[in-house]
């Protein structure tokens, strides 16, 4: 990969890109540290901890939503206006309609994309600024000036606003480097913001593995657990790393044979290739989907200041209940995806059209069973796999009592397939310019 980013360098067009990418970056992070008005931060600092119902948004805003930036809801409003859209595409006829004209039809539901990106953040804004107020875990943590009179409604207007103001520039950052930098917009936001938090992580290793040299000196029973546990987790984050990246590049490949055809004096057809199916087709969706219906019963608690109850407790990281829950969720949200992507019969029917056949299955039915039960082996496999990275660090935790995986599986992820994601599209832009270093 530094191989490729440095022949990149090189290339004028491709280094401008590159440059344009990180400034958006750069602004990205500015803002993150920008807290809106009448917040009082150091009230809510300790709010917002990865053991809540909150940690996702803390961790994808790169802490902006610890200490209430104007990017506080960072892309969260976007992705799930993305979801929703494309959830509704499948439902609605006008809409699907629409993703099936081409390039028009894609600018009419990004458009649409937009508008409830702008009113998914008005909401969460509105939800934030309750939180702020009257929060479980927070209080009461606006200024004295903010709970006076009209000044209330005024801070509340302006807090909210500026979330949505937040949301909404993001959402056009990501636009930006979609059209003149490298890779999705939305991604490389996302990418960065997890990324500002392995400095934290990389501290509290550093402490845990210094504390414990510290107790070993001391000859304390506990210190050999700190020192060792530390390496450890290193070991198993790369680990992890690369069984995404093999998961994440893996495909189940179903060969197809095309009949030869005499078209005039030409002969066509009559070569073998294959159907790609990715074992982790459905990305992180599924984890995203299932994240936030299994944080929502602590969010309300957060909003409504609920006390602790058995459901509550349920539904808390450490909970065996909440690790059922969320797994059972990731497998059906991961069928679920698939089944809205993927459509066997289409798939047999585009086939037999162009004179194509699975090699022993006659088309039609038989071959429109065959990819089905491909396609539910494969997405079964991938689901697994999700539900493991996204319960590994509560499981490693309830097992070794070291909650330090500050970047937990999903994160990884995330900054993994957002890596190979731009690698790739680099490699894609350096191919057709004929760069003779990189096709060496």
């Amino acid at each position: 990969m530094f191989q490729i980013l440095r022949n990149a360098w090189k290339i004028t067009d491709l280094r401008k890109k590159i440059l344009y990418t990180l400034l958006i970056v750069l602004i990205f992070r500015i803002g993150s540290a920008i807290t809106v008005p009448f917040v009082d931060v150091s009230a809510l600092a300790d709010a917002t901890t990865a053991g809540t119902g909150w940690g996702y948004l803390t961790m994808i805003s790169g802490g902006g939503f610890s200490n209430a930036s104007i990017f506080a809801l960072s892309i969260t409003p976007y992705i799930n206006a993305s979801i929703i859209i494309q959830l509704l595409t499948v439902a609605i006829p006008k809409l699907e309609q629409l993703a099936k004209e081409g390039e028009a039809g894609r600018k009419v539901i990004g458009k649409i994309t937009r508008f409830v990106t702008v009113g998914l953040g008005l909401l969460l804004g509105i939800a934030y600024y309750f939180m702020l107020r009257n929060g479980a875990n927070t209080g009461n943590v606006l200024v004295e000036e903010a709970q006076k009179g009209f000044g209330a409604w005024f801070a509340a207007v302006v807090i909210v606003m500026c979330f949505v103001a937040g949301s909404a520039l993001i959402m056009w950052l990501g636009e930006q480097i979609n059209e003149r930098g490298i890779g999705n917009g939305i991604s490389i936001l996302l990418f960065a913001g997890i990324l500002s938090s392995i400095p934290s992580a990389a501290t509290y290793l550093w402490q845990y593995f210094y504390e414990g040299g510290i107790k070993m000196l001391g000859q304390a029973s506990d210190a050999l657990k700190n020192v060792i546990m530390v390496p450890f987790v290193l070991i198993l984050f790369l680990a992890i790393i690369a069984l995404i990246v093999f998961v994440t590049d893996a495909e189940r490949r179903i060969p197809v044979q095309y009949a030869k055809r005499v078209v005039g004096r030409k002969m066509y057809g009559g070569q073998s290739t294959f159907i790609p199916i990715k074992v982790n087709m459905s990305g992180v969706m599924p984890i995203i989907l299932a994240s936030s219906i299994v944080s929502l019963p602590s969010i309300l608690q957060t909003f409504f200041g609920w006390k602790d109850n058995w459901f509550l407790n349920a539904f808390k990281q450490e909970s065996w209940v909440y690790i059922l829950v969320y797994f059972v969720l990731i497998i059906g949200f991961a069928f679920f995806y698939v089944t809205i992507q993927y459509n066997p019969t289409e798939m047999a029917n585009n086939l037999r059209k162009n004179s194509g056949a699975i090699p022993g299955y006659r088309p039609g039915k038989p071959t429109s069973d065959y990819i089905k039960r491909v396609l539910n082996k494969v997405t079964l496999i991938g689901a697994l796999f999700l539900g493991f990275i996204a319960l590994f660090p509560s499981l490693f935790g309830m097992m070794t009592k070291f909650y330090g995986l500050t970047l937990g599986g999903t994160s990884v992820m995330i900054v993994v397939g957002v890596a190979l994601e731009t690698t790739q599209q680099i490699e894609s832009q350096m191919m057709m310019r004929h760069y003779k270093g990189f096709l060496e």
